[in-house]
């Protein structure tokens, strides 16, 4: 559980509007996909933006994977995907 400190440093970084139009864009491929019949509600599976860019939902950039391995890809300090 994260301490009460934790809690309001989050909710206020949550509150900025560039972070409110990445999540919008994050729940806007996922509605898409469902749309599209390649993920399911409740499949326990992440939307993957394969350039890192939640903004860009094109199809080409977005695939289904699974949690871990969507949450376990290596990131740069400003938590973009690392290039390989």
């Amino acid at each position: 559980m994260p301490t009460p400190a934790r809690q309001r440093a989050q909710k206020k970084y949550n509150a900025k509007p560039e972070q409110k139009k990445r999540r919008a864009a994050r729940n806007k491929a996922r509605r898409e996909m469902i749309k599209s019949g390649r993920a399911r509600k409740g499949d326990g599976k992440d939307v993957d933006h394969k350039d890192g860019n939640p903004r860009n939902n094109s199809k080409s950039n977005l695939r289904m994977r699974s949690k871990s391995a969507n949450r376990s890809i290596k990131r740069d300090k400003n938590a973009r995907k690392r290039r390989k």
